[in-house]
């Protein structure tokens, strides 16, 4: 994939990690917009939130950036942060904006890579470049590059400024809400980049079995439950649904995921056609661009590189997950 050194693009890209097992990399801007402006959890304050003043960066084909754009558009985002989205084949440089079908171009900072917008907010910049990424239009830099960060801040930040009142981490729920978090998260949302990018036989098998007996757990929860936490669709449920939905198409045979698929679980594939089906998310879910992202990029674990014509998945097929309360 690469990276920059000293804001020198090279194609040297390992993730740290021993005996084989894949370690993903801290996210390195980690500032945080507030209603005030005043400094978050982490990072320098001066970040505002103002309709028109944040652009967002992301692909279709990466989790951590979709789960971004799913919550831009269920908090009615859309006029108040402007967006880019990469082309589904990376090219030579990292994250490409092109006229590709169903990516946008950088209207903001003309960048043709996104590692252009990186060194544009430090030019000396050692890291990965990755989507999301958020850009301040007013300081002319990056506000963060950290996935479930920019979500919170999309929910709970912009409500002043034009995004709608609907709550996906209500404060009674958010000691529950960050316990699954970490469970989907370690073993479910990282745990098939641990299958897929492990270089040992060991480190493979040990991801593996956390990532199934991860799945058999939430099959059993959303057997009782409808969905993840308190009987309402919070973030925990958009995080998990982002893997979810790349897992049957993707992680099952390329990251060699393939014990079960998703569908064969009775209650974990009736609560992805239930997301699936919300109200906005299939019209910015690309499943062909998810497609294109993983096969024709990852080379290193797929060395033919094509596309795959299947599997054939209908994601309008209708749920039973109305025969479960709410509460």
């Amino acid at each position: 994939m690469g990276m920059l050194i000293d804001g020198i693009w090279s194609e040297k890209d390992k993730a740290p990690g021993s005996d084989g097992k894949f370690v993903r990399p801290d996210s390195i801007f980690r500032n945080w917009i507030t209603l005030d402006g005043s400094p978050g959890p982490t990072g320098e304050g001066g970040y505002k939130a103002e309709a028109g003043r944040y652009h967002l960066y992301i692909s279709h084909n990466c989790p951590w950036a979709y789960r971004t754009f799913i919550i831009r558009r269920l908090k009615g985002l859309e006029d108040i942060i402007s967006l880019s989205i990469a082309s589904p084949t990376r090219k030579e440089q990292g994250w490409t904006f092109t006229n590709d079908p169903g990516a946008i171009v950088d209207e903001i900072n003309g960048a043709t890579y996104l590692h252009e917008v990186y060194t544009k907010a430090d030019q000396n910049y050692t890291g990965r470049v990755t989507v999301p990424t958020l850009w301040d239009k007013k300081n002319n830099t990056i506000v963060t590059n950290e996935s479930s960060e920019i979500i919170r801040m999309f929910n709970s930040e912009f409500v002043e400024v034009g995004a709608n009142a609907i709550d996906f981490y209500p404060d009674k729920l958010r000691d529950d809400i960050n316990e699954i978090n970490k469970l989907v998260y370690d073993n479910v949302n990282n745990g098939v980049y641990r299958c897929g990018f492990a270089s040992t036989q060991d480190a493979y098998e040990e991801a593996f079995s956390k990532l199934f007996n991860t799945l058999d757990e939430l099959e059993a929860r959303l057997g009782k439950n409808r969905y993840l936490v308190g009987g309402v669709i919070t973030e925990a449920d958009w995080r998990l649904f982002s893997t979810l939905i790349r897992f049957d198409i993707v992680y099952y045979g390329l990251f060699k995921c393939n014990k079960k698929h998703i569908y064969d679980y009775k209650n974990l594939w009736n609560y992805t056609l239930e997301l699936y089906q919300h109200e906005g998310i299939a019209d910015i879910t690309d499943i062909n661009f998810i497609k294109q992202g993983y096969y024709a990029n990852m080379q290193r674990i797929d060395v033919t590189g094509f596309v795959p014509v299947g599997p054939q998945i209908d994601f309008t097929e209708t749920h039973d997950r109305g025969r479960l309360p709410k509460h």
